[in-house]
């Protein structure tokens, strides 16, 4: 297009531009305030067009997005992000604030969505050898998908589509006689690019323009010459050539619907980054927004900008770092032909002036000003399902507002607000909304305390429509889910989980369900390790009655019949396992081991009765041959730590195991299940006895059975705490300490002699003068002597 033909009479004013692309905005603005059409189209989804005075809103701040989704399925949703350097965005400010009518003309979202259904049909299609008429009749693998941004750059010889858009649009002001020459240059090359390479694998494009093309002539019609259109610059050469209205009509017939809802919804700048997965996003959010905003001077203010965020991060940045950042900056643009700096050579200055050569500080310029976490606001009055409604009001309640940036929550259970908070987010996770997650405390320990990272995802506005389905508040929504996924849960454990999670979140209406259905899967799941694996969760649910008021009686008396039924039927589920189903055995006596423990409230537990059935489950696991050495080994280990097992008792244990009848590699298996694990380490530490026995059957184990003992040794080590793997190196290097030997001489522990021979240790005497010197009255000080260590 030219400037002429724009103003020519009957011939609409094409404004092709860059989605995001701010300096595509300043000449969208000047084009509309040098033309003053009496009606702006943009691309956009007409059923949008009810919400565009909502744009003038004083609390409507972007970035924004339009989202549409379907009514009868709300996860099937389409988002058109509009930042406010986003052309789109400017044009329909300018008309709400010149009172011009303003519409959107791209296919309906209707379409759109039908669109994603049918193609995801078509692909299971393809699968079974169909789905070949779809894909021709929407013409998607027609030609081959090119970037025109891209093929442009290449062409006038530049490696980065960035840099290039940067250098021809972003620094080019736009002159009070030229306001549409921008467009003018970007119809042509738009026109060059669709002449070679057709759609350039846009099929859909196709259609799309088809109905903009219709829609332009209504507004023609209702307007003359009085039209303005904005829309991407791919499209122009397309809504400028004239097509039948016949033709158009064709393109459109037949297409699919889907019954759809519209509204606004927050966005944000790191969404609108390529890294967020958007398609038509952009590498530089927040650079673009500063270049939009900043009246002149952009790169000085950039530089400031930076230089306070180091500072804020403790970095020793003055304002003499910006000056010399700044003369970098121009000097490097200078010297790579470019008409001003942009964010490379303001990057290289920043890194080189500011950040001492170091990547590390740079990318925290990146994340937080390059692409940034500018989140968006929406008015109230903004069309939205109860359910959305409902979590606003939650949130404003508990001052705990949605936020782009990450952040940590640190909350006290026993303060209610906090309780409150809790509460709302494990509900919020129960509806699939993973607004917050949680994370390892750093404040403290206990029941009463969680720490949960937060960060609000412009997707979970998608989340909430399509969680409304199960009620119009949080509290009433996660019960009818928690109910409907208890029903559908196959697993004992995922049963079990769920109600821990009924307990976190407050849902005493969901228990009764929960539970019925726990009763139910427990009564009829047979397999031990199912049983042992979901004790656990219910053991855990019991403990939240202490702090969050909840009442847990329900689930006591199922926790008790859980146990039995794990007591009754885990010897015989251990025995004749191989090594992986060992090890997988044995993290659920853990599991059991460390549940029990908890089972304070449980009259069964309360009387002792729970612990005598496990103590003797755990004697008969460990004297039964057929189970296996690591399961014997784990349950002699338990009842040491429970004290129902004398050291000298498990010393014997041991050295049975570790007698020369038994293969190498049963014994290695039967250690890995005594002192593998958590504490495992300071048995072997603190009892010579013990360490004495290893250390004497490591020493005999024959040589070509050690290579296979080996792997599993170094297993059951590496696990242990730095420390304490130091310590026993230490041991091994020097042998028995003063308090070891002593120990030792009077047990009699292997490895030690009886008694003191007097005679070698005389016969020491001599060396030990000659070695430590006479000290005054020709006599050894027994302190140095007795600091000798002599062993046998």
């Amino acid at each position: 297009m030219n400037g002429g033909q724009a103003r020519d009479a009957g011939q609409p004013l094409l404004l092709g531009v860059r989605h995001h692309g701010p300096g595509s905005a300043r000449a969208v603005r000047a084009a509309l305030d040098a033309s003053r059409p009496r009606v702006v189209l943009i691309e956009g989804p007409p059923e949008a067009d009810p919400l565009i005075p909502l744009a003038a809103a004083e609390d409507m701040r972007p970035p924004v997005a339009l989202l549409a989704h379907a009514v009868d399925e709300p996860g099937r949703s389409a988002f058109w992000p509009l930042a406010a350097f986003s052309p789109e965005w400017v044009a329909l400010r300018w008309a709400l604030e010149h009172g011009v009518p303003a519409r959107f003309i791209d296919l309906p979202a209707t379409h759109t969505l039908a669109w994603e259904r049918d193609e995801e049909e078509n692909e299971e299609d393809k699968e079974g050898g169909e789905g070949e008429a779809a894909a021709e009749r929407y013409a998607l693998d027609e030609d081959v998908r090119i970037d025109p941004l891209g093929v442009l750059a290449d062409t006038a010889g530049y490696d980065d589509a960035e840099r290039w858009w940067e250098d021809v649009v972003e620094h080019r002001g736009v002159g009070k006689g030229d306001a549409l020459a921008p467009f003018t240059a970007l119809e042509e090359a738009m026109t060059a690019l669709r002449e070679t390479y057709g759609s350039g694998g846009h099929g859909r494009d196709l259609i799309r323009e088809a109905h903009m093309r219709l829609r332009i002539r209504e507004a023609q019609r209702e307007f003359e010459d009085g039209v303005a259109v904005v829309c991407g610059a791919w499209h122009v050469p397309a809504l400028r050539r004239r097509a039948g209205v016949t033709a158009d009509r064709a393109l459109l017939k037949g297409l699919p619907r889907v019954k759809t809802d519209v509204t606004w919804v927050p966005w944000t700048h790191r969404r609108l980054s390529r890294a967020g997965g958007y398609g038509a996003g952009i590498d530089s959010p927040g650079w673009y927004a500063h270049l939009f905003a900043a009246p002149d001077r952009p790169v000085e203010r950039w530089l400031t900008k930076v230089a306070g965020l180091l500072r804020a991060e403790d970095r020793a940045v003055s304002p003499g770092h910006v000056i010399e950042a700044v003369r970098l900056a121009e000097t490097l643009a200078a010297l790579r032909g470019r008409p001003l700096p942009g964010l490379g050579e303001a990057t290289d200055a920043v890194r080189a002036v500011m950040c001492d050569g170091s990547d590390v500080p740079l990318a925290l310029v990146h994340d937080r000003l390059v692409v940034g976490d500018v989140l968006g606001k929406v008015p109230d009055t903004v069309p939205a399902v109860p359910l959305q409604r409902d979590l606003e009001r939650t949130q404003r309640r508990l001052r705990l507002g949605p936020e782009a940036a990450e952040r940590e929550l640190d909350l006290d259970l026993r303060r209610e607000t906090d309780a409150e908070r809790s509460r709302l987010l494990h509900r919020l996770r129960l509806l699939g909304i993973d607004w917050g997650r949680p994370a390892a405390s750093r404040s403290g320990t206990g029941t009463f305390r969680e720490t949960w990272r937060l960060r609000w995802e412009p997707e979970l506005a998608v989340r909430t429509a399509e969680a409304g389905v199960w009620g119009t508040t949080v509290p009433a929504a996660a019960t009818a889910k928690a109910e409907a996924d208890a029903v559908a849960a196959r697993a004992l454990a995922d049963v079990t989980g769920l109600a821990e999670r009924c307990l976190l979140a407050a849902l005493p209406d969901a228990l009764p369900v929960v539970m019925r259905v726990l009763a139910d899967r427990a009564a009829l799941d047979t397999d031990v390790a199912h049983l042992a694996q979901a004790l656990p969760a219910l053991v855990r649910s019991l403990r939240y009655g202490d702090v969050r008021g909840t009442d847990t009686a329900a689930l006591a008396e199922v926790a008790a019949g859980l146990a039995e039924r794990v007591f009754v039927g885990l010897p015989p589920a251990c025995a004749g396992l191989d090594a992986d189903a060992a090890g997988e055995m044995r993290r659920h006596v853990d599991a059991v081991h460390s549940a029990l423990g908890l089972l304070g409230d449980v009259p069964a537990a309360r009387d002792g009765r729970l612990r005598a059935r496990w103590r003797a489950v755990l004697r008969t696991l460990s004297a039964r041959d057929a189970v296996p050495g690591m399961l014997r080994g784990r349950a002699v280990r338990l009842l040491l730590d429970e004290g129902e097992l004398a050291q000298d008792e498990a010393a014997r244990l041991m050295r049975l195991v570790l007698s020369p009848g038994t293969p190498p590699a049963d014994a290695a298996a039967w250690i890995d299940g005594f002192v593998g694990g958590s504490g495992g380490g300071l048995l072997l530490v603190h009892d010579e006895r013990l360490f004495g026995l290893v250390d004497r059957w490591l020493t005999a184990v024959p040589a070509e059975a050690f290579t296979d003992v080996l792997p599993l040794l170094r297993r059951t080590f590496s696990a242990y705490e730095p420390g304490v793997r130091r310590t026993l190196g230490e041991r091994v290097r020097r042998g028995p300490g003063r308090q070891g030997r002593a120990q030792a001489l009077t047990a009699g522990a292997p490895g030690f002699g009886p008694g003191v021979d007097e005679a070698r240790a005389d016969a020491v005497l001599p060396v030990l003068r000659l070695l430590l010197g006479p000290d005054g009255d020709g006599e050894v000080r027994a302190d140095r002597v007795d600091r000798v260590e002599v062993r046998r």
